[in-house]
């Protein structure tokens, strides 16, 4: 397992932006297949974005053109820039390490991300 932890989320305008971080500690973080969800009160937990170790991502189709998913491996940090929020995006994002399909080993500790007027 690895630690990570988020930073970054907060209250913000519809249409606007936000940046979060998710810094992880122990082992070969370059290699890591990484990715954020979020869970929305009475929701389910979804998958929102991931990035592989090589750098290739996948999005969800809710946020497909508006977010998107970035490693700095030299800090040893992985981004979320959340671009044209919409109140349907407030939720709790965490960060997650993946080990297998739909299979996380490592979970951060969660970061509100709250769109409203």
């Amino acid at each position: 397992q690895v630690r990570l932890v988020e930073s970054g989320g907060g209250l913000v305008q519809p249409g606007g932006s936000l940046r979060l971080s998710c810094a992880a500690s122990g082992g070969i973080f370059s290699i890591y297949h990484l990715a954020w969800h979020r869970q929305a009160p009475g929701k389910q937990r979804e998958l929102v974005a991931s990035i592989y170790g090589g750098g290739t991502t996948t999005y969800a189709d809710s946020v497909k053109g508006r977010f998107i998913i970035s490693r700095d491996n030299a800090k040893n940090t992985v981004y979320l820039q959340m671009n044209s929020l919409k109140p349907e995006d407030t939720a709790v994002y965490y960060c997650a390490r993946a080990v297998g399909p739909d299979d996380y080993d490592s979970w951060g500790q969660g970061t509100q991300v709250t769109v409203s007027s």
